[in-house]
Parts: C-alpha cells; structure tokens; sequence
C-alpha cells in the first residue's frame, strides 16, 4: 500500500529528533570511553612523544647550523694558515741558505790569516844566532770536520745564528838549526807563549856540521789555536792613489 503524509513537516521533525537522539548517544559514548584511564594515558603519552620529537629535531637542527657554520669557519682559516705557513717555510729557507753561505765565508775568512799569523809569530820569536830550514803543515786538514747537529724537535725553530764551523785545525812542523842550545829553549818558550801557537814539542835534536862547525839542529811540532780577540789588532790598510 502506499502512505501519503497528509501533515507536511511532521516527517522533518521525527527525522530531526531521531538525528538528535543519535548524536547524544555517540557524545555519551565517548565521554564514557574517555573516562578510561589507559586511553588518557596513551594520548598523554603520544603528545608528549610528538612534542619530545619535536624537541630533538629543532635540537638537532641547530646544532647541524652550528656544526656547520664552523667547520666553514674551520675551512677558511686553514686556507689562510696554510698560505703563512707555507710563506714562512720559503723564509725559513731563504735564511738557512743565507746563513750556510756566511758560515762558509766566515770558514775561508777564519783560515785565510792562519799562515801570515804563524809565521809571523816564528818570526818574532827566533832568538839569535838561530835560523829557521823550513815550516811545514804536518796534517791533511786544514779545518775540523764538525759532527753532524741533530736535527731540531718538531715545532722548533732552529737558530738563525748558530754557527757549526770549527776553528782552523792546523799542525805545525819546524826544522832549524842555531848555534846556542839555551837559544833553542827560549824559542820554544816564546813560542809557548803565543797566542796563536800551543802544544810546542821538541821532536828531536842533534850535532850536525856547518861549514867545518858544530849547530845544533832541531825539529819542533806545534799547533794553530785561534787567539783571543783582544789579541787581534785590526789597521786601516792604506792605499796610494796615484
């Protein structure tokens, strides 16, 4: 059979208020739900993991910047020391060069006045009557080889001014004759006395014949020793200008 609703809006009302009584059940529903303690425990439980996530990742985030910020820090200034630090090397070396080629002028201009010295001082000490054959050098050297410098720590600088060249090492030979034995002890004396002659030993001695007359001939060894400074008295050389 077929219904006609005779009262229009009566139909909306029934349908409006079964809506209703849907609704406030579904409300009620939930409201009974929510009362359960291990539903409210669970949703505090997400919203503290959400916000603790949170929390890390802008954390995180920052310290990422940071990171960041100074390793390019890091990167520039390394590309700047290694420039000094490369600049410093070329200087360091443009000095040892410098100071090795004045260690080996300084070595020719130390053994350079070594003989005029020498003979000068066996000149100034020949007593009378007492006449000097010959002077020889009796070793092959004419320098002491130096030992060989450790080489400096790591991070130190080696002195600019450190000087490993070694004194002239020279040995003397002087064969004379001189007809007054007490002659022949003064000039060892005088020569003792020097200071550019030390270790001054009679080798030998013996009665030769000169031209029908009894000398005395003599052998000495002695050894270069670099004077005391005030020992060395320097002159102006002067030159005539024609």
């Amino acid at each position: 059979m077929i219904d006609i609703n005779l009262l229009p809006g009566s139909g909306k009302k029934s349908r409006s208020k079964s809506a209703g009584l849907d609704l406030a059940g579904v409300a009620s529903g939930l409201a009974a739900r929510v009362k359960d303690p291990l539903l409210i425990g669970a949703i505090a439980s997400a919203i503290v993991a959400v916000v603790a996530i949170g929390g890390m990742y802008w954390y995180l985030q920052s310290q990422t910047v940071s990171l960041e910020e100074q390793l390019a820090k890091a990167q520039q200034d390394s590309i700047t020391y290694t420039a000094v630090i490369d600049q410093r090397r070329k200087t360091e070396a443009q000095r040892d060069s410098v100071m090795r080629q004045v260690r080996l002028i300084k070595s020719f201009d130390d053994k350079r006045f070594v003989w005029p010295h020498l003979m000068d001082e066996v000149s100034r000490a020949l007593p009378p009557y007492t006449w000097i054959s010959s002077v020889v050098q009796t070793n092959s050297t004419t320098a002491a080889q130096p030992a060989a410098a450790p080489p400096p720590p790591k991070g130190k600088d080696v002195p600019a001014d450190s000087d490993s060249t070694a004194s002239p090492n020279v040995r003397l030979r002087i064969v004379g004759n001189t007809v007054d034995i007490q002659a022949l002890t003064r000039f060892m004396k005088v020569l003792e006395a020097s200071p550019f002659i030390s270790d001054v030993q009679l080798v030998g001695s013996s009665i030769v014949l000169m031209d029908g007359k009894e000398i005395t001939q003599f052998t000495l060894d002695a050894s270069y020793q670099p004077p005391d400074p005030t020992a060395i008295k320097l002159v102006p050389v002067a030159l005539s200008v024609r």
